[in-house]
Formats: structure tokens, sequence, C-alpha cells
């Protein structure tokens, strides 16, 4: 299986009332959940083939514990107005797979001791969307009955085909990082920008049209 987008976050206030702006638009709202042990929780909207996580920080301390700050997480959050990317981007990878990019074990209590996290060895600097996989995701159209999320949208939009992804500062590094995200999963791309901004493309953007979520998010669609 090549790399796949399986979900992205974009971190946002508590209990992310922006959401009311993608209800509006028309989308339908997932199950939410909290993360264990790692202090934060999230909203979600789910498509046929990758989520999008509103995500915020509900516990402080849980989030800057050591198992934790590694991530970054709480930058993310924290400072997510002032200079720190609010993004995070998870590929779906098979076990075997090898990622294009340096890794470390990423162990969150919420998940069985036998799981692990590939993170990105950037993962520290919140200048840049937080970078991780996991082997054991699955797209949402194919999951079982009683795990299936809601999947029909008033906006018609069904499969994400492209996400592209704003980075403000572009250490070489993080530069490098992307690029080779790029090469092995074709439906992400990234850019240099003025200030961070995911765009979420649809079923091949058939229509042209767009609709652009700021100020209340940091997010525009294409389809």
């Amino acid at each position: 299986m090549p790399l796949e987008l399986d979900h992205f976050f974009i971190c946002t206030e508590r209990l992310a009332p922006a959401a009311a702006a993608l209800l509006q638009f028309g989308l339908s709202e997932g199950a939410s959940n909290r993360h264990p042990g790692q202090g934060t929780a999230n909203r979600r909207f789910f498509f046929d083939s990758a989520f999008l996580e509103l995500l915020w920080v509900d516990d402080a301390a849980e989030t800057q514990s050591p198992a934790i700050a590694p991530t970054g997480l709480w930058q993310r959050w924290s400072l997510r107005d002032s200079g720190a990317s609010p993004f995070g981007v998870c590929l779906r990878m098979d076990a075997a797979e090898e990622l294009p990019f340096a890794t470390w074990p990423y162990r969150p209590p919420y998940l069985p001791e036998t799981l692990a996290i590939p993170m990105s060895t950037t993962s520290s600097d919140a200048t840049a969307p937080l970078l991780f996989a996991i082997t054991f995701g699955r797209r949402a159209d194919s999951a079982s009955p009683q795990h299936r999320q809601p999947l029909e949208h008033a906006a018609g939009v069904r499969v994400i085909t492209r996400l592209r992804v704003t980075i403000p500062e572009l250490d070489p590094a993080v530069a490098a990082e992307w690029s080779a995200v790029a090469r092995h999963c074709p439906a992400i791309e990234y850019t240099a920008g003025d200030e961070p901004l995911l765009e979420i493309g649809f079923d091949d953007e058939r229509q042209a049209r767009t609709h652009d979520f700021r100020p209340r998010l940091p997010l525009r669609f294409h389809w």
C-alpha cells in the first residue's frame, strides 16, 4: 500500500466553536473523542478517504508531560496565533513500509503498549506542521458498520483528492522532509507563504468552486 493521507488537524479554541462554520457550509459532523494521557480532545469531520480534526488542549499538564512534550502539541496549540503552525498531518501506511523521513516512536498512553506512532524527528519544531504516520488506520468508507462515521454531506463533497499545506517559516530541513512526503504521497502538496493555511481539494475539483473559512479557520476548500 502506498502512503496515503489518513487525517489532518487544525488547532483551535477549546471545544472548537469554529466548527459551526463547517456545519453551516454543509458538512456532517462525526464522533468526537479525547486522547487520555495526551491532554487533547477533538471534533471530527469524515470523508471517504480521510478526515479533518479540530484539535484543542483540554489538560495542559498532560500535554506538557515528558512523554508528550516532544510532539510539540502544546506549542502548536498555545502559540497558534503567534508563530507556531496549528497543523498536523498523519499518513496511513503499511507496517512493512518505510517512511521517507526520519522518525521516533511515539507511544501515547491511549494506545496499547504494542503500538507506536512513527513521529517525525522535526516534531519539536512547532513552526512547522506536525508530521506522523499510523499503521492501523483505514479509509472511513471501509469501516465496519459499528464504526461507520457520517460520510454524506449536504455540501456534496466526498473524497479528498488534494491537501496543500502553506508553511510560513520553511526551514531547509523541513522543506526537504515535505518534499519527500509529496513525492511518496501525491495527494499532499506544500508551499511557503505568509501565513499558515490548509487547502483541501475534493473530488478532483471538477466544479472549480472555492470556499474560504478564514478568519475563523485557516482553511480553504476547493471542489
